[in-house]
Formats: C-alpha cells, sequence, structure tokens
C-alpha cells in the first residue's frame, strides 16, 4: 500500500510540474510568437506548482527524503531514536489533521471567490490545503505500522 501510494504521490507531483512546464510553454510561445497573451496561464501555473509542491512534500515525508537533524538521530541509542520516529510520525499526523481542517475552514468562508484569471472558483485551488492535509495524514498512517513491525523484529532477535 505504501509503494502504491508512494507511485501515485509521484506521478501527481510529476504531473503538476508537467502541468507548469507546459502552460508556461505555451504562454511563452502564444505571447513572443503569436503577440497573444494567455490570459489565465500565470493563475493555472501559480496553483500546478502549489499542488506539486504538496504531493512533493508529502512524498519526501513518506520516503524520508526530508530535511532532519542527522546528527541528534545518529546520537541517540536505538531504542531513543525509535522513539524519535515514531514521535515524528505521530507529529506529521496531527499536522496533517490541522492543515486539512484549516484548510476546509479557509474554503468554507473563502472558497466562493472566483479566480480571475480562469474564472473558476477558488475553492478549487484552496482546497489544495486539505489535499495536502489528507495526505499527510494518510502518509502518517502508512508509516506507523512501520514501528510495531520495527520492535516485533527487535523482540524476536
Amino acid at each position: 500500500m505504501k509503494l502504491l501510494y508512494s507511485k501515485l504521490l509521484a506521478w501527481l507531483t510529476g504531473g503538476s510540474l508537467f502541468i507548469v512546464f507546459a502552460v508556461v510553454l505555451c504562454s511563452s510561445l502564444s505571447r513572443y510568437l503569436l503577440n497573444y497573451p494567455i490570459q489565465w496561464s500565470e493563475e493555472v501555473a501559480r496553483y500546478a506548482m502549489i499542488y506539486g509542491a504538496m504531493f512533493g512534500t508529502i512524498l519526501c515525508y513518506l520516503q524520508d527524503l526530508h530535511i532532519k537533524f542527522g546528527f541528534l538521530e545518529h546520537s541517540v541509542p536505538p531504542f531513543v531514536k525509535r522513539l524519535l520516529h515514531l514521535a515524528s510520525d505521530l507529529i506529521a499526523l496531527g499536522t496533517g489533521i490541522i492543515v486539512a481542517w484549516s484548510g476546509y475552514q479557509f474554503v468554507l468562508k473563502r472558497g466562493g471567490i472566483d479566480a480571475p484569471g480562469t474564472g473558476l472558483p477558488m475553492s478549487l485551488f484552496q482546497s489544495a490545503m486539505i489535499v495536502a492535509g489528507v495526505g499527510l495524514a494518510i502518509a502518517a498512517l502508512l508509516k506507523l505500522p512501520d514501528h510495531l513491525r520495527a520492535k516485533q523484529a527487535q523482540s524476536e532477535e
């Protein structure tokens, strides 16, 4: 399940980056070759970048590629290291829930506004906070069983 979720996040991150690239390329070509700027291009590229950053952040957390204090992790005994990893995952779970809830509240209050460039409801773009929070919580829930497996493997040795 964790591998499938990682692949989904990788595709979503890459897809968001491709959308940014394609929109900026088409906009630049349209502006300089045809002398016809695409009005909504900057807005779409910006929001695709936001979604891509959210998906990429979750992917980095899930694969332990995020920034961390290595000197602290390597200077403590294995038991304390496991506790630090567990605390980190519990904090990520709580943070994901808080971000999702905050995003939901934000969309309720300001989601009825239309985006100026595309005319689409801003709730489509503001929902990135909800998606990021739920995605982070799912990633944390997928990582939590690893702590139990590590503890069981150590007790069997």
